[in-house]
């Protein structure tokens, strides 16, 4: 078991390989589709001009990207009403929904990890090796279970996006994780899929 502090060095990064678990504990984001396209369309290709708080959002959480991990999850929170918010479930979202995106969010930002299930695609892979990130596979199904590592609710932005789409700012405590996709090429959801592909060929050939 790997126990990862947030923000993570590039040196304990490229330690890891697929297969590895690691607790992650530290300040973490969540971000889904929403949070994505307005790093992307805002700050990285400016297709779009900042707007509102955009500029004083992007500021608060820059020092945070930096070394840091995007968690892919729409959460449930209570305490809406008094801003008093605590996570009462938070599981991972599908990540290749983020495949468009997250190869440049990664490089632009700095990330060194983002959180999720399913894997994701060539571009997300080639820019954790470059960057020297990888991705986290998260418990699908334990949303209950993931939101007790979360200690507190730092902050939350963007919430005019949405409550599951809004970008929260977490203090976690032994988040559990699996390394999937390494900073090496490594990605256990390619070698799934090849291994599918072998068993379904070689069934097709008994028919």
């Amino acid at each position: 078991m790997k126990n990862l502090t947030l923000p993570i060095s590039e040196e304990d990064i490229r330690g890891l390989k697929v297969g590895d678990p690691a607790l992650l504990s530290g300040v973490m984001l969540t971000g889904r589709d929403a949070v994505h396209k307005w790093l992307v369309d805002t700050f990285i290709e400016q297709k779009r001009t900042p707007q509102g708080d955009d500029l004083e959002v992007i500021e608060t959480l820059k020092p945070l990207m930096a070394g840091g991990v995007i968690y892919h999850c729409g959460p449930v929170v209570s305490g809406l009403d008094t801003g008093d918010y605590s996570f009462v479930a938070a599981g991972p979202t599908t990540s290749i929904r983020e495949e468009p995106y997250q190869a440049q969010v990664i490089k632009a930002f700095g990330l060194r990890g983002v959180i999720g299930k399913g894997g994701m695609g060539p571009a997300t892979l080639a820019a954790c090796q470059e960057q020297g990130a990888v991705y986290f596979h998260a418990i699908g199904g334990a949303a209950t279970l993931i939101a007790k590592t979360v200690k507190k609710v730092l902050g939350v932005y963007k919430l005019d996006f949405g409550v599951p789409e809004a970008i929260w700012v977490l203090e976690v405590v032994d988040f559990p994780a699996v390394v999937t996709m390494d900073s090496h090429g490594g990605s256990l959801h390619d070698e799934v899929e090849r291994r599918s592909e072998t068993a379904l060929a070689a069934l097709l050939l008994k028919m």
